[in-house]
């Protein structure tokens, strides 16, 4: 890092009077092996652990990197490990208040320390995907070149943020969202650790719970709130964070609800049956509970994607593109953003003509298989590209449907056990009804034709 005089000044303070800085700054990892979560991106001889020096360099040496994932869960913490491991000279720009000019003056500087000093640059960029393609272009030939080794930091999917020729010179380093326990390790380290609130308060068992639902898998969200509740409890002369004092200083009620137990699948089944029975502003409410409580956006996303099929169906087409289109764009954005792509979603399914045809359909047919309803598929019907096929009779007499008028061949499908079986009953809801005038249509004209020779 270097570091300007307030820049120092300031870190000169902390280092005197720790307590003027942000618990969740305190607490900030000094080596690699005190980060949280993302031990797939800390084995012996990775990226990381070869930047920090624990590996060879020269032509083998560690290549830049982009960190991806949700916020509060490492990036920044990753590259400030890696600032204090390394002997390299470290530099930090943000792409919110950097352009091409500081990019270049770094890359100058780089070129210089190398050349007269044989000192490596590591550029730390976070936020890189707000950085326009001419200025993503402008790091190009240091990164090719080595002449820094960037470590790029970014919320978003970098495939449609990151231009694609940085990239193709980069490793791309997928972090993964904390888990409870990683939150709670962390909890529990910041309460008793001397940089931390060293013992000064505990933090009783539901208040633990509430924390870990409000951070929802956010560090820094985590530490914020313990501090706050710390600061409020101390207020009061408490020694133990209560739920109502921790509830009191982030401002956000406790909600009853389990990720791991009942209230977790109640929440959830309550979310569908108010879909299903069309009552958007109960379908909201439901939904809201579980953004609150820190539930998985991915979750919720295939829930919606399992309502589409089962209870809307051809009533309504779009129905399920609507809910797969919300599922890969939480994947891509995460919360708080999720919270809106998921509304969007939950209202046009609630508000959607209602159809279980297709689940009743696929039950029945199913259930015909399981009680050994099959019989062997007509010989017509059978692949004939193989040699000897025709011998055999296979795909003898079978009727390209293109070839006849309408595209409808009149022969029979099914096995002769099944032949005129029914599974698919279309309501007369929504768009389907459209569709009960096409399949009793199609019917009427397989059922002419009968089974095909051969």
């Amino acid at each position: 890092m270097e570091p300007d005089l307030f820049t120092a000044a300031a870190e000169d303070r902390q280092e005197k009077d720790p307590s003027s800085s942000p618990l969740a700054v305190r607490m900030r990892p000094r080596t690699l092996d005190e980060v949280v979560g993302q031990q797939h991106l800390l084995k012996p001889g990775s990226p990381l652990r070869r930047l920090v020096g624990e590996g060879g360099g020269g032509p083998a040496g560690p290549s830049s990197v982009f960190l991806w994932g949700p916020p509060g869960i490492g990036k920044t913490t990753l590259a400030y490990v890696v600032s204090k491991a390394t002997n390299k000279r470290f530099v930090e720009l943000s792409a919110i208040t950097a352009g091409v000019k500081e990019v270049r003056a770094v890359i100058d500087g780089a070129r210089r320390a190398s050349g007269g000093f044989g000192k490596e640059t590591v550029l730390f960029l976070d936020e890189i995907h707000r950085f326009s393609k001419a200025q993503q272009d402008s790091l190009l030939p240091a990164v090719e070149n080595r002449w820094v080794t960037l470590i790029a930091a970014t919320t978003e999917n970098p495939y449609f943020s990151v231009i694609s020729p940085l990239l193709s010179r980069s490793l791309l380093l997928t972090l993964e969202p904390l888990t409870d326990e990683d939150l709670r390790g962390l909890v529990h380290r910041a309460l008793t650790d001397e940089r931390g609130l060293a013992g000064s308060v505990t933090l009783a068992e539901d208040a633990e719970a509430h924390l870990l639902r409000v951070a929802g898998g956010d560090a820094r969200r985590a530490l914020t709130a313990l501090e706050a509740g710390a600061g409020a409890a101390l207020d009061k002369g408490e020694a133990e964070i209560s739920l109502t004092t921790l509830e009191e200083s982030v401002d956000r009620a406790a909600v009853a609800y389990d990720r791991a137990g009942d209230q977790h699948y109640d929440v959830a089944s309550a979310l569908i049956k108010s879909i299903r029975g069309s009552d958007v502003d109960a379908a909201l409410h439901y939904l809201a509970r579980m953004i609150d409580a820190g539930e998985d956006p991915r979750f919720i996303a295939r829930r919606l994607m399992i309502s589409a099929s089962e209870d809307i169906g051809l009533a309504d087409p779009t129905a399920l593109p609507t809910a797969v289109a919300a599922a890969q764009a939480v994947a891509m954005i995460g919360f708080p953003e999720a919270a809106l792509t998921l509304s969007h979603a939950t209202i046009a399914l609630a508000l959607a003509p209602k159809s279980n045809a297709a689940t009743t359909a696929i039950g029945a047919a199913l259930e015909d298989v399981r009680k050994g309803h099959a019989g062997p598929v007509p010989t017509h019907l059978r692949d004939g590209h193989y040699k000897g096929a025709a011998k055999l009779g296979h795909a003898q007499g079978y009727i390209y449907p293109h070839d006849v008028p309408g595209a409808i061949a009149a022969q029979q499908y099914a096995p002769d056990a099944l032949a005129g079986k029914r599974y698919y009953q279309p309501t007369r809801y929504g768009a389907e009804a459209r569709y009960a005038d096409v399949v009793e249509k199609v019917r009427e004209r397989l059922a002419e034709g009968g089974r095909g020779e051969g």
